[in-house]
Formats: structure tokens, C-alpha cells, sequence
């Protein structure tokens, strides 16, 4: 092992380890010692262990020991919580030798209980980027002692979108410190960021792309478009991996397939964004047990993770790029160990899959899923290899053993146990035929064969047709809960509210032991026996909307029907005669709305600018002002004399009348004689408040 810190070397050696990998020999090359580096390494390839060895010098005394816990002086971020809590796990055995106090700040733990941890001291800090730049900002985080940051899977965090968080948390630390930086990629964008914010780093590539992940076996599985789900199911029963992940595209697709293996019998954890930080943690903590063999994650919950002993990585949907397929596959074949990364490949989704291996410089096995027979007999051929068979056995074990001899012969004690061997795990699936190109699509197919299906019993699920029930999601449903085929199940009939289902007489019993006691279905319907065959009578042709939407009586209103709708007028072939109204009684009937006017009797409209002028008849049309004259009224004689008031017959004004007085615009009119307190009083003084003279609102002096 190459010459370095006696702390850390004697922390390798109590892992085990007897030989750097390539990335630890690179980043703890002497001459790079106080360097900026960009690290560009494929996943598994021990980069924790190797930038905890490189930033060693740098923030270890000379003793290779740590002085008392302060302000940090080492910074590592990562871009997940899972990968946040693994790496700091990585550098606490790596440091414990060097009295190291290490703390974390990631998402979804409490953040009070961090700021003390922070406020009691640590060397190192271990963070996800949105909940460091928090801590920075509430200065809970001092970042003056920094001497070294380490950015760990710095191209997923750009792509989470991370960067302006990186550049804020870059931009407060000291800049004297080293800035390490580890992705699987460089792309434009890390580049530019390093060039930002690091000082003549040195470019270290350990890795060619053509060599990438010689440890794992690349498997594409060509399935039919139906059957996704059997060909996972039957891919971890053949390899029967110790830990497996099982990597799907969104948090709904973990879900559901994480309830199917769990209804099948496979000791599965779920890993996805929508989980609490607790919930992930005590997943992965269930996978490291043995407590869960099988992990059902997206990729970013998945990011970085690495568990001991992940021999099988299953791609149920295919990612977006070739980069998303290493880093899955990169789960496995870690650390010199041998793994394997099985592509379900559907028909629909074949042409994608080999770009993504070409994309990717990946070589791939391309085959069928295993079936039902060769899980079966790889299940035998375990068997037979067992370790039990070498083993020791105790008195009392052989005792029992002669009992069983005693009371059975050999072939049923050896049939017996291969039973209880084979129940213990999930029976294989059956899979369609597989038929690949166009041409397996047109094919014109054979008219199928009507057989007599047999003695038969009949089923009923508590789901009908008012259920969305449809015999396309019935069948395989009632086929995999009950370890049984189509060619078991004989007729389905959907009622409103249930269905019933027959079964083959020979098939009922193991039907039955699979389904369980409970008879519940993956979906939760229940299924119940029944005593005969169902009484379903005649039933006639099934009914369309249309019959839905026309009312066969006369006197039903129709949908959508106005409120208060006039009858329609009698005809000749009513046989009633119309209802007349009785006089004088009341008609709580609303009236009947006014019959339309023929378009021909309207009144003629003309338009004049935005009003409509109507025409009316008997009158003669405006002729405009003769002469420019003060006139154009019919009968206006302009050359008549004025008419003198007197010979009206209608007194002539006075001017002492304020009852008739002009009152200006704004002002008020004075109150007429006797208006005030007392008969026979004049106005009160300064009652008029406009201006002008006296009896045109203005006020009068001296006495009325």
C-alpha cells in the first residue's frame, strides 16, 4: 500500500483492504498534494474512501491526528440524503483513528438538533446543498476555518438544480481552501463551474468509457408489452440475488410494483422521493439487515447508494439517457464484485434500448426472460447445492429424523420437503410468447379452436360492470393471485354488481391454497364460492347511450329541456281534445311565451350611426331648419307676429313674484312670501346664497 498517514492506513487495514483501486492511487499521488482536482470516475470505484485519503493532508495535524472539535474544516456535499448519510458513514471509519467529530445537515432530519451538533463542534461537515446554503444563511454554520470542500457527484446535483445553491455555498468560503470535485461525467457545465471557482485544478480521468463497468453482465430481456411484470418477478426468482434494486422512472410506478412483489410473497422495501428521510433510512437499514431482499427506487432516491452484498439491478422502465443507465447499473459490481444489470425490454420499447446501449459504449446479451420452467429448475439445482447437506446435524435433529423414517418412506419425506421448499417462494409466472418485427404483428392467425371446457365450479368477485369491471384486467388478475393460466378459466360474466368466473375442476384446489384463506384478490375484491352455476336468465342485446337518452314515454321531459316550455299546439290525430281554461279560475301555470313574429311583419329599422331610429308610419320625416332659422316643427308659420300675453287670457308677470324667479345653476332658490315662521312673513335676510343682485339669490338690505 502506498506510504501515507499511519491513521488511515491503519483504518484500510481493518476494512481489509490490501490494494488501493485506480481513483485512490490517482487522487493520493504525492505530487497532487494541496491541488484543486476534477475527478471524473465511474461509479463503485471507491471514490469516498479516495477524496477522505486526498483531503487528508490537508486537514489532519502532522501527527495525522484532529485537534479539538471547532468550526469545520472540511465540507462534503453530496447531492441526496441517502448519499449525504452513506459518505459520512465512509468517513467515520476512515477517520476514527484520528479522533474525528463528524455532523451532517441534510433534508428532512431537524434542523434544530443540527445547529447544536454545529454549535458543539465537528471537523467534518457532510450536506445536501439546499439544507447547507440554510445553515449558512441563519449562521448557524461558521465557514472560516474551511480548508477543504469536496463536491461529490457534482453533475446530478446540476442536474437537480442545484447550481445557484453550489455557487452561493462556493462563494463563502475561504479562497484559500482546495475544492475537490468528483463526477462519473464532465460535461460543459461542471467545467465551467470548476473553472469558476477552483484554481488551476488538475483534470484526473481514471477511467475509459470502453472500460466502464467490466465487473457487470448487461442483460436485455425482450417480453411481450403484457407481461413486464412477470418477466421482474421471474428474473429475482432465477438469480435469487441476495439484495436486488429494481429501478422505476416515477414515484406511481414504485409504488404499484413495489404492492405486487409484496403481494407475491418478496420481502420488498420502497425508496422514492414521496417517503420521509426516516422512511428511506430504515428501507436501506432493512436491505443491510437481510430484513428485505429487494428494493423497488427511482433514480434520484437511488443516487449513489451502495449496499454490501447488490448483486442484481432490474431496470423495470428504461431511463431517459445512457448516463441515468450507468449510474443505475453502477449499483452493482462494486469493489471488484460481479453483478449483473437486466434491461425489461418490451416489444414497443426495443429501438430505445439498443440506442441507449450504443449511446452508452455498453455490450449487452440480448435473450428472453427466464421461464417458469428454468426458474424451476434453477430452484432445484439450489437445492440439490445447498450448503445443508455438508453440515453437522444435533442429536435431537437426528432423532426426529428417525421418527419420520420410521412413519414414512423416503421418497414422501424427500417429496414433502421439496414442497415445503418450493412454498416458501413465489411461484414463477408464465410468460406469452414472444414474437419479434413487424411481421409477428400482421401475421394472420389460425381461427381458434372451441372445445368443451369440462366439469368446472363457479367464483364470485364483488366487482361488476358498476365497478369499471372489464374482463381484460379480471383475467390476468385472477390468474396470477390464484397461480393459475388462462386456459384454466373458463367463462367470465360481468354482472352490475359483481362478476362471475369458471374455473376447471382439476385446478380448484391449488387455485384455492394460492388465492388463501382470507380470498382476497391483489386489489382487494373478494372472492367467494359459489354452490352451482349462476341463474343469469336471457339477457338481451346490451344497451347503447342512445336508448339511454330517448324517452319512450310522451309525458317524460327530455334532458336539457327548457324550464317553461309552451305545448306543442294539437294536431289532428291527438285523440283528446285540448284543455281549455275554466274563467275565472286560477291558472298557477306560467303563461306561454309570446308566439314569434313573422320576420315579414317587422318594422323596418334604419340605421343611423349606433342607434336604431323606428319608422313611424303617419308621420312626416324631419326636414331640418329652413333658412338657418329657429324652426322646422310641422305648422310653424315663420312670418306670424308674437302673440301679446294679454289676449291669452293669462295674467301678465310680475316681477315681484319669487315664485317664478330664475335661479342660476349651483344656487338655491329664495322661499316664497309667508315661507317663513309666522303668516304673512317674508323671506329671512341672507337667504339667497348666489351671487348676483337682490331677488336673483343675492341678499337684500333694509325691509321687504
Amino acid at each position: 500500500m502506498t506510504t501515507m498517514i499511519p491513521t488511515l492506513a491503519d483504518a484500510l487495514a481493518k476494512q481489509g483492504y490490501t490494494d488501493l483501486t485506480p481513483v485512490q492511487e490517482a487522487v493520493t499521488d504525492p505530487a497532487l498534494e494541496g491541488q484543486d482536482l476534477l475527478v471524473s470516475a465511474q461509479t463503485g470505484s471507491g471514490k469516498t474512501v479516495g477524496f477522505g485519503l486526498a483531503i487528508g493532508p490537508t486537514i489532519l495535524a502532522e501527527d495525522g491526528t484532529f485537534g479539538p472539535a471547532g468550526r469545520p474544516l472540511a465540507l462534503v456535499i453530496a447531492p441526496t440524503r441517502e448519499l449525504a448519510l452513506q459518505v459520512k458513514r465512509e468517513l467515520q471509519w476512515l477517520y476514527a483513528g484520528a479522533g474525528v467529530t463528524m455532523a451532517s445537515c441534510v433534508g428532512g432530519m431537524d434542523m434544530r438538533d443540527e445547529r447544536r451538533a454545529l454549535d458543539r463542534g465537528a471537523h467534518v461537515v457532510v450536506a445536501t446543498p439546499g439544507r447547507l446554503k440554510d445553515h449558512i444563511m441563519r449562521g448557524s454554520l461558521d465557514m472560516s476555518d474551511i480548508r477543504a470542500i469536496v463536491l461529490d457527484e457534482a453533475d446530478e446535483m446540476l442536474d437537480l438544480g442545484f447550481r445557484e445553491d453550489l455557487e452561493y455555498i462556493l462563494g463563502e468560503a475561504p479562497d484559500t481552501r482546495r475544492t475537490l470535485m468528483f463526477s462519473a461525467t464532465v460535461p460543459p457545465m461542471i467545467a465551467k463551474l470548476a473553472k469558476s471557482y477552483q484554481r488551476d485544478a488538475v483534470r484526473v480521468a481514471t477511467t475509459a468509457k470502453e472500460s466502464q463497468h467490466a465487473d457487470i453482465e448487461y442483460r436485455a430481456l425482450s417480453v411481450a408489452n403484457h407481461d413486464i411484470d412477470a418477466a421482474i418477478i421471474n428474473v429475482l426468482r432465477f438469480y435469487d440475488a441476495p439484495n436486488a434494486i429494481v429501478f422505476c422512472n416515477t414515484r406511481a410506478s414504485v409504488t404499484r410494483l413495489t404492492t405486487r412483489l409484496a403481494n407475491r410473497g418478496f420481502a420488498t422495501v420502497a425508496l422514492s422521493g414521496e417517503l420521509s428521510q426516516t422512511e428511506r433510512s430504515h428501507a436501506l437499514q432493512a436491505m443491510r439487515d437481510g430484513r428485505a431482499r429487494v428494493c423497488v427506487a427511482t433514480d434520484v432516491a437511488a443516487r449513489g447508494i451502495d449496499l454490501p452484498n447488490l448483486e442484481l439491478v432490474i431496470h423495470a422502465e428504461l431511463p431517459t439517457n445512457a448516463e441515468t443507465l450507468l449510474h443505475r447499473s453502477g449499483r452493482t459490481g462494486r469493489a471488484g464484485r460481479k453483478g449483473i444489470s437486466a434491461m425489461i425490454v418490451p416489444a414497443k420499447m426495443k429501438r430505445r434500448a439498443q440506442n441507449l446501449l450504443t449511446w452508452g459504449k455498453l455490450q449487452a446479451t440480448w435473450a428472453l426472460p427466464p421461464t417458469a420452467e428454468e426458474v424451476t429448475a434453477r430452484d432445484e439445482e439450489r437445492l440439490l447445492t445447498d450448503p445443508v447437506w455438508t453440515e453437522e446435524f444435533t442429536e435431537n435433529e437426528q432423532a426426529f429424523a428417525t421418527r419420520l423414517l420410521a412413519t414414512h418412506a423416503p421418497e414422501k419425506i424427500a417429496a414433502a420437503y421439496l414442497r415445503l421448499y418450493a412454498g416458501k417462494q413465489s411461484a414463477p409466472e408464465d410468460l406469452s410468447d414472444y414474437k419479434d418485427g413487424p411481421a409477428a404483428a400482421t401475421k394472420e392467425r389460425a381461427p381458434r379452436e372451441h372445445k368443451s371446457f369440462g366439469p368446472s365450479k363457479w367464483f364470485s368477485v364483488d366487482v361488476g360492470r358498476i365497478g369499471k369491471a372489464e374482463a381484460r384486467w379480471l383475467l390476468p388478475m385472477i390468474c396470477k393471485a390464484g397461480g393459475i393460466t388462462k386456459n384454466e378459466i373458463g367463462a367470465i360474466r360481468i354482472q352490475p354488481n359483481e362478476t362471475y368466473v369458471e374455473i376447471s375442476e382439476p385446478a380448484v384446489a391449488g387455485f384455492l391454497r394460492a388465492i388463501g384463506g382470507d380470498m382476497k384478490l391483489e386489489n382487494q375484491a373478494t372472492l367467494s364460492a359459489l354452490d352451482g352455476p349462476p341463474q343469469l336468465g336471457e339477457r338481451g342485446p346490451r344497451k347503447t347511450k342512445h336508448d339511454y337518452d330517448d324517452s319512450a314515454a310522451d309525458n317524460k321531459p327530455k334532458r336539457h329541456a327548457p324550464r317553461h316550455q309552451a305545448p306543442p299546439p294539437p294536431s289532428a290525430q291527438d285523440d283528446l281534445a285540448p284543455i281549455r281554461p275554466i274563467p275565472g279560475a286560477a291558472d298557477d301555470r306560467p303563461a306561454p311565451r309570446k308566439p314569434r313574429q313573422n320576420p315579414a311583419q317587422k318594422k323596418e329599422r334604419r340605421d343611423h350611426g349606433d342607434a336604431l331610429v323606428e319608422k313611424r308610419p303617419g308621420k312626416p320625416p324631419y326636414k331640418g331648419k329652413p333658412d338657418g332659422k329657429k324652426t322646422g316643427k310641422p305648422g310653424y308659420k315663420p312670418d306670424a307676429k308674437p302673440r301679446d300675453p294679454a289676449s291669452s287670457g293669462k295674467p301678465a308677470g310680475n316681477a315681484r313674484d319669487t315664485s317664478k324667479r330664475f335661479v342660476p345653476p349651483g344656487g338655491k332658490a329664495s322661499p316664497r312670501a309667508g315661507a317663513g315662521k309666522g303668516p304673512g312673513k317674508g323671506p329671512a335676510r341672507g337667504a339667497g346664497k348666489g351671487p348676483g343682485k337682490a331677488g336673483h339669490g343675492a341678499p337684500r338690505r333694509g325691509k321687504p
